[in-house]
């Protein structure tokens, strides 16, 4: 694939400015939670995607709404401080997996992008309740998730999930790959593999590699290679650290900025997770859904197909946000931060994508404060729900995905 900027497509540069100054935003994000994870994981949180199916007791209705997700019942207080907020009715307040599912509520998503509130810097944490209440609604709107996942909280509710546990790579800081390879291997070892689907080296390696070493923006070139060469050799150190475990069954992958896949690496990796925003490229609301497709078709589906490994691609990111903290940032050009805007991208996007086999991981489940208290802007709220986990002014799809 010739040239990786944004400028291909209807969108313009400006796209590519952004979206490298998000990476640095969720740059930041990762190594929050990696900073953590020693202590983390031996309460199994662990970071990745999330792939679930639903326990018998969690089957979701078959109506949706645009009402708010119920507020009453549930299995403890709730406890805003711990992102804890007790909407979840429970038959038996000992059991998670006895939850009771909201009929607002539709299994319609692909997949969608989950954080759990408290996971970054400076907290590095998260609190277990909160955790298994963001488990029992996720699982009600779709199959899978891009998350930040408590393996406890899987199996407390008893939700057939499983989960790619990420390793995020620094050039030069073969330390903190190998500590966090070591942290995997501990995780493995203690709750198994059932739940484990992949393991991810890398998130935005390349964008980030080009930006600090002159690259101009092309994964592909001699700069590009260079970089590839450094993530790839991480790449082979996991395989083989999972072979000699025995788990070289896992698929292994990465995640990078919609135009920066380097060849080699795709040629190394059984998939690979691309972040698509036609938010940040400053595409209508009107051609978004549109956009996010041919831009993935084109860009990420395309370069793997040209490989003869051809990885599975998916859109680990796209959606549209609904509010900005300030004037400046409310609108990308054409279009507005709003519900009724994400309502249309949810209407436009979700059931073509469904119909046509696009992988996607719907961003994001729930706002997030601290984004909009440390970045400002659109960055905190991208949500399905709002932080206290009710329900948008949504009218949820109901149709079926894979």
């Amino acid at each position: 694939m010739e040239g990786a900027g944004y400028s291909n497509l209807d969108g313009g540069s400006r796209w590519l400015e952004k979206e490298q100054a998000r990476s640095r935003k969720s740059r930041m994000v990762v190594i929050g939670s990696i900073a953590g994870v020693a202590a983390l994981i031996v309460a199994g949180i662990v970071i990745g995607v999330l792939v679930s199916k639903h326990h018998s007791s969690s089957s979701t209705s078959s109506s949706s709404s645009s009402k708010s997700s119920s507020s009453s019942g549930s299995s403890g207080k709730a406890d805003p401080s711990t992102g804890f907020f007790a909407v979840v009715n429970q038959k038996d307040p000992n059991d998670p997996s006895t939850f009771e599912p909201d009929s607002a509520l539709s299994n319609a998503f692909y997949g969608v992008a989950y954080t759990p509130f408290g996971s970054q810097i400076p907290d590095c944490g998260s609190n277990l309740p909160a955790v298994i209440e963001d488990i029992q609604l996720i699982s009600q709107i779709t199959t899978r998730s891009l998350s930040v996942a408590q393996l406890d909280a899987i199996q407390r509710t008893k939700v057939n999930m499983s989960v790619w546990l990420g390793n995020y790579v620094l050039p030069g800081d073969d330390a903190g790959y190998t500590r966090q390879r070591d942290e995997i291997t501990t995780a493995l070892k203690a709750f198994g593999t059932t739940n484990v689907a992949g393991i991810t080296v890398g998130n935005e390696f390349m964008l980030n590699y080009l930006n600090a070493n002159g690259g101009n923006g092309d994964p592909n070139s001699a700069v590009g290679n260079q970089g590839a060469a450094i993530l790839n050799s991480k790449i082979a150190d996991t395989r083989s650290n999972l072979k000699s475990l025995g788990y070289d069954n896992i698929p292994v992958g990465t995640a990078d900025a919609g135009a920066y896949f380097n060849n080699e690496v795709l040629a190394a990796v059984d998939y690979g997770m691309a972040n698509v925003h036609p938010w940040f490229a400053n595409v209508s609301i009107d051609t978004a859904s549109s956009w996010t497709t041919t831009f993935f078709q084109q860009t990420d589906i395309a370069a793997a197909q040209a490989q003869s490994n051809n990885p599975q691609m998916y859109i680990a990111e796209t959606g549209w946000p609904t509010f900005s903290n300030d004037v400046g940032n409310e609108s990308n050009g054409p279009s507005n931060a709003s519900v009724p805007n994400l309502q249309t991208f949810v209407n436009d996007f979700v059931c073509s994508s469904n119909t046509g086999g696009i992988n996607y991981f719907f961003f994001e489940v729930f706002d997030e404060p601290w984004k909009n208290a440390t970045f400002g802007g659109v960055e905190g709220y991208w949500g399905l729900f709002n932080f206290n986990k009710t329900l948008k002014a949504l009218t949820l799809p109901t149709c079926s995905h894979s």
